[in-house]
């Protein structure tokens, strides 16, 4: 049961995506109902629709910083379509199977979405980008769960993954449960401006070095940290937490990972200043055992089998379907 809700997040959030790519074409749609991109059993995707499903491609790429060529953004466009017509035959198998939802579900699945924008004026910014009113949203947003309906009963509730599975995808991939070492450490910071003078770096020296001699003392580090530390952990005694390599500056990180716990570090020089540090506590790198990750594992499998089966079951729908694609180079 655990693993099938996560599936079932997992579905509804492909549901919202499907909805922000192929849904917004919705009032587009309206404008320009002639302008077919393909019909799928009769039902209209329109030109509106591919665009914006183009656009959602485009806007991932831009993101990984992956400028698409003429040839990758024909590419595009193709499996833009390609994926829109898959949607289109799911919605309506779901209806032929009278998979039904009440206007009280849209409404609260649409009150859920709508939290997802930290006010009300960047909502209504969001809708008329898209190109969408309440109401064109709350139509696909049923389409939609519809579809998840159908999705869920027919693919997700049916679909297995044995253990003898999850535990060979969890020896033949190490690498991905590998926990690095990491160190828990705490430090005391007095500043130096990087185009400090040579006076100035000899008094924060000074500074950095009583501060050293209170401890040689017996002085507390973490009460020492609050009240002369000048970075921001300062509030926290210091503490950095458990970080690993390649966090820190290199002169930092090498002596945190260096020192005993318990110990406390000679005067440190990086980038921000002089440095004290005391590490608390050492994890040596391990590997997360099965037990632990076998849930993730079994739900990234299943996810993987579900979205197999279903790439399956419309393949065999479009050989039966009638669909008219009146794209150049589409088929």
């Amino acid at each position: 049961m655990r693993h099938n809700l996560g599936i079932r997040l997992w579905m509804t959030a492909v549901v919202l995506s499907l909805i922000l790519v192929a849904g917004s074409g919705f009032a587009e749609e309206k404008k320009s109902g002639s302008d077919k991109a393909a019909v799928v059993n009769g039902d209209v995707i329109t030109r509106g629709d591919l665009d914006r499903a183009v656009d959602f491609g485009k806007r991932q790429a831009t993101q990984k910083g992956q400028p698409l060529s003429p040839e990758q953004l024909a590419a595009l466009e193709k499996d833009a379509l390609d994926k829109l017509i898959g949607i289109q035959l799911l919605y309506q198998a779901s209806k032929k199977a009278g998979n039904k939802v009440d206007q009280k579900q849209v409404d609260e699945k649409f009150a859920q979405f709508r939290k997802r924008f930290p006010t009300e004026d960047a909502f209504k910014k969001a809708m008329g980008e898209w190109h969408v009113t309440e109401a064109d949203m709350k139509a696909e947003l049923k389409k939609g769960m519809v579809t998840e309906a159908f999705v869920v009963k027919n693919f997700v509730d049916k679909t297995t993954v044995p253990e003898e599975k999850v535990k060979a995808y969890y020896d033949s991939n190490p690498q991905f449960f590998k926990q690095p070492e990491k160190v828990k450490a705490s430090h005391i910071l007095v500043k130096v401006n990087p185009k400090a003078t040579e006076a100035e770096k000899a008094e924060a020296m000074k500074k950095i070095q009583a501060i050293q001699e209170k401890l040689k003392k017996g002085a507390d580090f973490a009460e020492l940290a609050k009240t002369s530390s000048e970075g921001p952990s300062a509030a926290k005694g210091g503490s950095l937490g458990y970080f690993g390599r390649g966090q820190m500056v290199g002169p930092f990180e090498d002596t945190a990972f260096s020192l005993e716990p318990g110990k406390v570090s000679d005067v440190v020089r990086s980038p921000f200043g002089y440095h004290l540090i005391k590490v608390m506590d050492k994890k040596p790198e391990s590997t997360i055992p099965f037990e632990t990750v076998k849930p993730r594992i079994e739900q990234y499998l299943k996810q993987e089998e579900v979205q197999k089966e279903i790439k399956k079951y419309i393949d065999n729908q479009r050989k039966e379907a009638k669909i008219e694609i009146f794209l150049k180079n589409a088929s």
